[in-house]
Protein backbone atom coordinates (compact mmCIF):
# COMPACT_ATOMS: atom_id res chain seq x y z
CA UNK A 1 0.00 0.00 0.00
CA UNK A 2 1.42 3.39 -0.99
CA UNK A 3 1.78 6.36 1.33
CA UNK A 4 -0.91 8.22 -0.56
CA UNK A 5 -3.52 5.48 -0.34
CA UNK A 6 -2.73 4.80 3.33
CA UNK A 7 -3.14 8.47 4.23
CA UNK A 8 -6.32 8.69 2.17
CA UNK A 9 -7.76 5.69 4.00
CA UNK A 10 -6.91 7.02 7.47
CA UNK A 11 -8.20 10.46 6.54
CA UNK A 12 -11.49 9.10 5.21
CA UNK A 13 -12.11 7.17 8.43
CA UNK A 14 -11.29 10.23 10.53
CA UNK A 15 -13.60 12.48 8.50
CA UNK A 16 -16.49 10.07 9.15
CA UNK A 17 -16.09 10.35 12.93
CA UNK A 18 -18.59 12.79 14.44
CA UNK A 19 -16.41 13.55 17.48
CA UNK A 20 -13.41 14.43 15.35
CA UNK A 21 -15.61 16.69 13.19
CA UNK A 22 -16.92 18.46 16.29
CA UNK A 23 -13.35 18.80 17.58
CA UNK A 24 -12.36 20.44 14.27
CA UNK A 25 -15.21 22.93 14.66
CA UNK A 26 -14.17 23.62 18.26
CA UNK A 27 -10.56 24.21 17.15
CA UNK A 28 -11.64 26.61 14.41
CA UNK A 29 -13.68 28.69 16.84
CA UNK A 30 -11.05 28.59 19.60
CA UNK A 31 -8.22 29.60 17.26
CA UNK A 32 -10.30 32.40 15.80
CA UNK A 33 -11.06 33.71 19.28
CA UNK A 34 -7.33 33.65 19.99
CA UNK A 35 -6.48 35.97 17.10
CA UNK A 36 -9.45 38.36 16.94
CA UNK A 37 -8.65 40.44 20.06
CA UNK A 38 -4.90 40.65 19.42
CA UNK A 39 -5.46 41.41 15.74
CA UNK A 40 -7.90 44.22 16.49
CA UNK A 41 -5.47 45.75 18.99
CA UNK A 42 -2.78 45.85 16.31
CA UNK A 43 -5.17 47.27 13.69
CA UNK A 44 -6.20 50.03 16.10
CA UNK A 45 -2.52 50.94 16.49
CA UNK A 46 -2.36 50.22 20.19
CA UNK A 47 0.36 48.36 22.04
CA UNK A 48 -0.34 44.65 22.39
CA UNK A 49 1.13 44.36 25.88
CA UNK A 50 2.50 46.40 28.74
CA UNK A 51 5.60 44.26 29.20
CA UNK A 52 8.65 46.28 30.17
CA UNK A 53 11.30 46.72 27.50
CA UNK A 54 13.87 45.21 29.86
CA UNK A 55 12.16 41.85 29.24
CA UNK A 56 13.22 40.23 25.92
CA UNK A 57 9.61 39.72 24.79
CA UNK A 58 8.67 43.26 25.80
CA UNK A 59 11.65 44.60 23.88
CA UNK A 60 10.65 42.59 20.80
CA UNK A 61 6.99 43.67 20.97
CA UNK A 62 8.02 47.30 21.42
CA UNK A 63 10.27 47.10 18.37
CA UNK A 64 7.44 45.43 16.42
CA UNK A 65 5.07 48.21 17.49
CA UNK A 66 7.55 50.83 16.29
CA UNK A 67 7.50 49.39 12.75
CA UNK A 68 4.10 50.99 12.15
CA UNK A 69 2.60 49.51 9.00
CA UNK A 70 4.13 46.07 9.55
CA UNK A 71 2.55 45.90 13.01
CA UNK A 72 -0.83 46.81 11.53
CA UNK A 73 -0.48 44.34 8.66
CA UNK A 74 0.14 41.51 11.14
CA UNK A 75 -3.09 42.48 12.87
CA UNK A 76 -4.96 42.50 9.56
CA UNK A 77 -3.65 39.03 8.73
CA UNK A 78 -4.61 37.75 12.19
CA UNK A 79 -8.17 39.06 11.88
CA UNK A 80 -8.46 37.79 8.30
CA UNK A 81 -7.25 34.30 9.30
CA UNK A 82 -9.69 34.26 12.23
CA UNK A 83 -12.67 35.29 10.10
CA UNK A 84 -11.77 32.78 7.39
CA UNK A 85 -11.59 30.03 10.02
CA UNK A 86 -15.15 30.81 11.10
CA UNK A 87 -16.60 30.46 7.59
CA UNK A 88 -16.84 26.76 6.67
CA UNK A 89 -16.09 27.30 2.98
CA UNK A 90 -12.93 29.29 3.71
CA UNK A 91 -11.74 27.46 6.84
CA UNK A 92 -8.89 25.70 5.02
CA UNK A 93 -7.51 28.98 3.70
CA UNK A 94 -7.83 30.43 7.20
CA UNK A 95 -5.84 27.53 8.64
CA UNK A 96 -3.15 27.92 5.97
CA UNK A 97 -2.82 31.66 6.70
CA UNK A 98 -2.98 31.09 10.47
CA UNK A 99 -0.16 28.52 10.53
CA UNK A 100 2.92 30.67 9.79
CA UNK A 101 1.69 33.39 12.14
CA UNK A 102 1.16 31.09 15.11
CA UNK A 103 4.33 29.13 14.35
CA UNK A 104 6.29 32.39 14.47
CA UNK A 105 4.65 33.29 17.79
CA UNK A 106 5.51 29.84 19.15
CA UNK A 107 9.16 30.01 18.05
CA UNK A 108 9.48 33.52 19.47
CA UNK A 109 7.90 32.45 22.76
CA UNK A 110 10.39 29.63 23.19
CA UNK A 111 13.34 31.65 21.87
CA UNK A 112 12.97 34.41 24.45
CA UNK A 113 11.69 32.02 27.13
CA UNK A 114 8.47 33.99 27.54
CA UNK A 115 6.46 32.33 30.29
CA UNK A 116 3.21 34.09 29.33
CA UNK A 117 2.47 31.78 26.41
CA UNK A 118 4.91 28.88 26.73
CA UNK A 119 1.94 26.47 26.83
CA UNK A 120 -0.73 28.21 24.78
CA UNK A 121 1.39 28.92 21.71
CA UNK A 122 2.41 25.26 21.14
CA UNK A 123 -1.19 24.18 21.79
CA UNK A 124 -2.39 26.65 19.17
CA UNK A 125 0.19 25.30 16.70
CA UNK A 126 -1.04 21.77 17.45
CA UNK A 127 -4.69 22.78 17.00
CA UNK A 128 -3.82 24.43 13.70
CA UNK A 129 -1.95 21.32 12.54
CA UNK A 130 -5.05 19.30 13.43
CA UNK A 131 -7.13 21.54 11.17
CA UNK A 132 -4.62 21.22 8.34
CA UNK A 133 -4.73 17.43 8.71
CA UNK A 134 -8.54 17.58 8.87
CA UNK A 135 -8.49 19.28 5.46
CA UNK A 136 -5.87 16.90 4.06
CA UNK A 137 -8.18 16.02 1.16
CA UNK A 138 -7.98 19.66 0.02
CA UNK A 139 -4.24 20.03 0.58
CA UNK A 140 -2.89 16.61 -0.42
CA UNK A 141 -2.03 17.70 -3.95
CA UNK A 142 0.91 19.77 -2.72
CA UNK A 143 2.70 16.72 -1.31
CA UNK A 144 5.30 14.89 -3.41
CA UNK A 145 3.77 11.42 -2.94
CA UNK A 146 0.57 12.60 -4.61
CA UNK A 147 2.54 13.63 -7.68
CA UNK A 148 4.22 10.22 -7.79
CA UNK A 149 0.83 8.49 -7.59
CA UNK A 150 -0.54 10.66 -10.40
CA UNK A 151 2.44 9.95 -12.66
CA UNK A 152 2.30 6.18 -12.19
CA UNK A 153 -1.45 5.99 -12.82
Amino acid sequence: MSISSALNSVHLRARQNRWLRDFAIFNRVALAMGFLPSGFVKIMGERFTDLATCHPMGHYLDALFQTGFYYTSIGVMQVMAAILLLIPRTATLGAVIYFPIILNICVLTWAVRFEGSWLTAPLMVTANLYLLCWDYHKLKFIFPWEKQEAQTA
